[in-house]
């Protein structure tokens, strides 16, 4: 048991070290005074989303870039409540189309349906419970010029209260976003988020959309990737700016926080990277190490010296780059809350893992779906 231990907990341990390593090499984009030349598209689905609609808009109208060079599409995901009143009442260039389903997975539906209708040379998707930075697309364009991208993932955060539920979500969400951004600076990219995407759109038709993963619900964002990586391995970069940065919501109840999870954690073993296979086991096995020592050591089967020292490395090596996420979103007054969480975290990963697992349907945006 020692053995495996220090077996799991090395591999671990070099793998956050390893994008705590390359969060640092990729470095902070700064903008220029570069006239803007890209045109944009911006592609967001919603369904039922009502209550977040106002502040997307408004967010959405404060955008600073040209409005010759963009234009904002909406595909309603057969809502049953105001959403479309809402977006009609909003006087901006927004427009309304509706989802045309033809598989297992709406939000690519609904993105498909918005590239078939895009005027413009540049995707950028979001989600409708998001709000964007007024400079997103003049960051997005200086990139573009900068850089041979066919695809450009950005960073996303969490508005979050005081609440241990939300405290917990953003700090997770924190380990996610600094590892997808590690991933890219060891050039081993392997995650990303929808909430802030841009592609060509000849790179999307290039690579066939979502063709070949439609049968799956989610991974409208990291299947696409796959693809732009297979397709272009050197164009495919991550924006790390805060001025590029997402602000969206965490889930504001625990059983919609655990259906979340196990809709993203679901996904996994359909990825063709193996190198997420690989992270994504070593996380679990890991997380459930800590789980095994700690009854073990109530069962006196090893010394609590064991875990105490397992436990340690895992906490520090994950509070670096934790830490790391939270001071480049300007965040860092809630690590105040790591230790507490800590300690948890380990049995939430096991059992949303589990979940994935052995759940056989899952419950999004009101509808049933196979895990």
């Amino acid at each position: 048991m020692i053995y495996l231990t220090f077996l799991i907990a090395v591999i671990y341990t070099i793998l956050i070290i390893l994008f705590i390593i390359g969060f640092d090499r990729i470095k902070l984009f700064k903008t220029d005074d570069s006239k803007p030349e890209n045109t944009f598209t911006i592609i967001i689905p919603f369904r039922n989303e009502e209550m977040n609609l106002p502040s997307l808009l408004d967010s959405l109208l404060k955008i600073d870039y040209p409005k010759e060079l963009f234009e904002i599409i909406l595909i309603n995901d057969d809502s049953t409540d105001n959403s479309v009143k809402i977006i009609k009442q909003f006087k901006s260039q927004v427009t309304i189309i509706e989802n045309i389903r033809k598989s297992n997975s709406p939000k690519k539906d609904a993105i498909e349906t918005a590239v078939q209708q895009s005027k413009f040379d540049w995707i950028v998707t979001t989600d409708a419970d998001c709000i964007v930075p007024k400079k997103w697309l003049l960051i997005f364009d200086n990139f573009i010029q900068k850089n041979n991208s066919k695809m450009i993932c950005a960073p996303v955060t969490y508005t979050v209260n005081s609440s241990f539920l939300e405290q917990f979500q953003l700090l997770d969400f924190m380990s996610l976003i600094g590892s997808t951004i590690g991933g890219f600076g060891i050039k081993k990219p392997f995650l990303c988020n929808g909430a802030n995407l841009c592609y060509s759109k000849k790179a999307f038709y290039n690579v066939n959309g979502f063709e070949g993963n439609n049968n799956i619900s989610s991974g409208d964002d990291i299947f696409l990737l796959e693809k732009m990586i297979a397709s272009f391995p050197n164009d495919v970069h991550f924006l790390k700016s805060f001025d590029a940065l997402i602000l969206t919501k965490p889930q504001p109840t625990f059983k919609q926080l655990i259906s979340q999870r196990v809709r993203w954690a679901s996904k996994t073993s359909s990825y063709n990277n193996w190198l997420g296979k690989f992270i994504g086991t070593s996380v679990l096995l890991m997380n459930l190490l800590i789980i095994i020592l700690l009854i073990f050591s109530i069962l006196n089967i090893i010394s609590f010296q064991v875990l105490l020292q397992t436990y340690i490395i895992k906490f520090l090596v994950d509070f670096i780059l934790i830490f790391k996420m939270l001071n480049f979103t300007k965040q860092t007054r809630n690590i105040i809350f790591y230790s507490i969480i800590a300690i948890f975290y380990p049995f939430f990963i096991v059992f949303t893992s589990f979940l994935s697992v052995f759940k056989i349907r899952f419950i999004w945006k009101g509808r049933i779906f196979n895990s």
